[in-house]
């Protein structure tokens, strides 16, 4: 409904202006620090140059000539032309979309089903899922759910590292080491032993490194008993994986597929850059030069291998000829910014012109007392760990706060994963966070369960209260009241800025501002007055919040109970 408003205020001014060359595009609204000055303003001062007029003699031109019947009052304060909107109108008009939308509120058809692709979480075989792989993946999934909000078609891919010398390594291990009770028991914990095992080994004995690269070898030649045991580290890391989607909530990925599926695709990479003269020797490997201001992607290795950005560009060719798609994003860490603006590089050399469509959605580390967890050291803090940490104490903070409240374990459940996804979801994608488990699970502030607590909260003063339409309002529209609307009229664009950015944390921090927004016109007014147009609109205003924080959370993938 924003979009629509500020359209309007838009077209209302171009229709006044078109006359002296001003363009639609050059009308930007603005909106200003005070909202004393109003609900929008127009700076005025771009225009001077075209019209031969001072800024405030435009600004009082237009405020004579537009329709002012349309709006609450228009004002002229030095260059700039400061509109007001009619406030019971928009509040009337607002709650009851909301209201009768409900958690289609804020779908929109800008992207008019085109489609991205979405490479996303992507953990890797026989490891444990860490507290460092969490941010790709949900990310990714709040972002796939933003994307379709917006009228996108979205296929969520799961690129699992299956391959690489790291698996001549686990074999070795496994073959060498295995404690096969362990491996029974938790078999994913069992393989990050061997993993850690054979580094500490290795370190004092390099020849471990040439058996593992010979064991890969060995991998790659389709050796029977080394596919089995490849085969079995993928079968038992899926299902550990599945568990931990399940318990985050994400089961929608529309592809998952391993590094390994390429291995036949890469050839005809070579093959075509060959053919259209970007390969070149140096030092007996390939590599195809990308300028003065980049490194050289390096193609090949002097011994035939491929490398990472190889089989990158054949993912990249198979999802395009797969999926058609429009955009590719991959959302992968800060660490990666090199290897992707290079890939985007060699795209474009090769003479495609859709390289401008793909796109590095990094984000910063999780780390360690300012250091970077390494899983070979075995410093990876589990993320399942976390999830039943943080699932504890919401167990222990609910019998504190509400200790009769049916299906405890269940909302102690969504509450407790909530408040791990809403704590990386806040933070801006690029920046790092520092592992801080006693942050993590902080139940105060700028949290999840305070979203939570604040949705449940409105739920239980409007039991028993009917919640419909309205067709006017014979109340006046205080600060407290227009306030909030102007929070939630800001759903709209804050869900295209998220696109925009490709920042799920603007989503996540306007949920915050909203909550805190409706609790201190909660903590300033009554919701049930003896007045009864008055407990209408209050009730109304509630019931949209809550539907606006609901939705808002399940676009962040986290959900929200109705009892808290």
């Amino acid at each position: 409904m924003i979009l629509e408003l500020k359209e309007k205020i838009i077209n209302d001014i171009y229709e006044i202006l078109k006359k002296d060359g001003i363009s639609k595009k050059d009308i930007i609204l603005e909106k200003p620090k005070d909202i004393k000055l109003g609900d929008f303003s127009l700076p005025c001062f771009n225009y001077s140059k075209i019209l031969k007029k001072a800024p405030n003699t435009i600004a009082e031109y237009l405020k004579q000539n537009i329709n002012k019947d349309e709006y609450e009052k228009v004002e002229v304060v030095g260059g700039y032309l400061n509109i007001f909107l009619n406030k019971k109108d928009i509040v009337v008009r607002l709650l009851n979309k909301i209201v009768e939308e409900k958690e289609q509120y804020g779908n929109l058809d800008i992207g008019n089903n085109k489609t991205i692709v979405i490479d996303y979480s992507s953990p890797n075989i026989a490891k444990p899922f860490t507290v460092g792989h969490l941010r790709s993946t949900i990310i990714g999934n709040a972002l796939k759910r933003i994307l379709k909000k917006i009228g996108y078609k979205v296929i969520g891919i799961n690129y699992l590292g299956d391959w690489g010398t790291q698996f001549g390594k686990l074999i070795y291990a496994y073959k060498t080491w295995v404690n096969e009770e362990a491996m029974k028991e938790n078999p994913i914990k069992e393989l990050k032993r061997l993993y850690v095992k054979f580094h500490n080994e290795a370190e004092q004995n390099e020849e471990l490194n040439d058996i593992a690269r010979k064991y890969f070898k060995r991998l790659e030649n389709k050796e029977e008993e080394y596919i089995k045991l490849w085969e079995y580290f993928i079968d038992i890391s899926l299902k550990e994986f599945n568990k931990m989607y399940n318990l985050l909530g994400i089961t929608d990925f529309e592809s998952t597929t391993g590094e390994s599926f390429y291995n036949d695709k890469m050839d005809s990479v070579i093959k075509e850059l060959k053919e259209k003269n970007l390969l070149e020797k140096d030092d007996g490997a390939m590599i195809v030069r990308l300028g003065d201001n980049l490194l050289p992607a390096l193609i090949q290795k002097s011994d035939g291998a491929s490398l990472y950005i190889t089989r990158d560009l054949a993912t990249l060719f198979h999802r395009k000829n797969k999926y058609k798609f429009d955009e590719a994003l991959y959302v992968v860490g800060n660490e990666q910014t090199l290897h992707f603006n290079q890939l985007k590089q060699v795209l474009q050399k090769m003479g495609y012109d859709w390289y401008k469509d793909i796109h590095h959605i990094s984000f910063g580390m999780v780390l360690d007392n300012g250091k970077r967890m390494a899983t070979r050291k075995g410093k990876g803090v589990e993320l399942i760990d976390v999830l039943n940490d943080s699932m504890n104490l919401s167990q222990k903070y609910i019998e504190e706060k509400n200790p009769n409240l049916e299906n405890k374990k269940e909302i102690s459940r969504i509450v407790g994963v909530g408040a791990v996804i809403f704590n990386y979801l806040k933070t801006y994608c690029k920046n790092d966070i520092d592992f801080n488990l006693e942050n993590i699970l902080k139940f105060e502030g700028e949290t999840a369960p305070y979203i939570c607590y604040t949705y449940a909260r409105i739920k239980s003063v409007l039991t028993g209260i009917s919640v419909n339409k309205i067709n006017n309002i014979n109340v006046d529209i205080n600060d407290y009241i227009w306030n909030i609307t102007l929070e939630m009229l800001k759903f709209e664009e804050v869900i295209i800025q998220a696109k925009e950015k490709y920042d799920p944390s603007e989503l996540a921090k306007y949920l915050i501002d909203l909550a805190q927004k409706f609790n201190k016109f909660y903590g300033a007014e009554r919701i049930i007055t003896d007045n009864k147009e008055e407990t209408e609109i209050k009730s109304l205003i509630s019931e949209s919040v809550s539907i606006i924080l609901k939705e808002g959370m399940n676009l962040l993938g986290i959900k929200i109970p109705e009892k808290m």
